[in-house]
């Protein structure tokens, strides 16, 4: 007796063969008339590429910044020399080979100035945010991070001093200008500057200043660094609401403000340097 597991019937012609042979011939296929013909090879499919992330991006576009914003920090700083430190010591970065920048001493007449144009630059932003009638900058409008008011007070002290409050300077009339202009171009640049300038400013610039104040007027607290909230939470309800935002925005956008990260920390050192030219 024939084993079912080894006899099959072909369905071509009524006959038997072995089940060795069936599996050789269901490598072909039959034509009209009994012609076998090849079995075509499978269709390949084309795989699917998918684009590398950029470091930050699950968390949101102010951290695809902030990854930008550590690159720039490796690079040398301005090392202002601290006269009210025990050791004598000065405040800046060091450069990634070790070797500090040199150290400059700060002059009042330079810190008159930075005063001056970071007073424009503050005016300038805040303004836009609260004449605009992009929907987007309603968002940004009483933060808690306005600065420009604060910055005049400072400066009216120093008048009454008897001290001469020069005009702005060409590293502040370029970036209110550019600033300006951008935002009537392109409100998700300009919105990037926004925050990084405010970062900068609570991150790094205002040690920087406050170093200064202490060794220039004897550690009188300007209204520049003055706070009603804790700045670090005003901060980080604009980061929420500048990430929501940027859900919105597409990659090419969202790369367009990752490039705007250098230029807005560049005019930034212009403008600090003036404590020292």
């Amino acid at each position: 007796m024939l084993q079912c597991s080894q006899v099959l019937v072909s369905e071509s012609n009524g006959g038997y063969y072995t089940e060795e042979e069936y599996k050789s011939d269901k490598e072909f296929d039959y034509g009209e008339e009994g012609e076998t013909v090849p079995t075509p090879p499978p269709v390949l499919q084309r795989r699917r590429r998918y684009r590398r992330l950029c470091p930050g991006e699950t968390k949101g576009i102010v951290e695809e910044m902030r990854f930008v914003a550590m690159k720039l920090r490796n690079r040398g700083k301005i090392r202002i020399k601290d006269d009210s430190a025990e050791d004598g010591g000065t405040i800046g970065e060091e450069k990634e080979n070790g070797k500090s920048d040199e150290t400059w001493e700060p002059s009042l007449e330079g810190y008159l100035k930075y005063l001056v144009d970071s007073k424009l630059v503050f005016n300038t932003i805040e303004r836009i945010v609260d004449e605009s009638i992009d929907v987007s900058y309603a968002y940004f409008r009483k933060t808690g991070l306005e600065r420009s008011d604060l910055v005049s007070m400072d400066l009216d002290w120093f008048g009454e001093q008897g001290n001469a409050i020069p005009d702005p300077s060409n590293p502040g009339t370029t970036y209110a200008k550019y600033l300006e202009e951008l935002s009537e171009k392109n409100p998700p640049l300009f919105l990037c500057h926004f925050y990084n300038i405010y970062f900068s400013h609570i991150v790094g610039g205002q040690v920087i200043a406050k170093q200064v104040s202490n060794t220039l007027f004897k550690g009188r607290e300007m209204g520049l660094f003055k706070w009603e909230e804790d700045p670090e939470e005003l901060l980080r309800r604009v980061r929420e609401k500048l990430n929501a935002l940027g859900e919105h925005w597409s990659r090419e956008e969202k790369n367009k403000c990752l490039r705007e990260v250098t230029k807005t920390f560049r005019f930034l050192e212009q403008i600090v340097r003036l404590i020292i030219l």
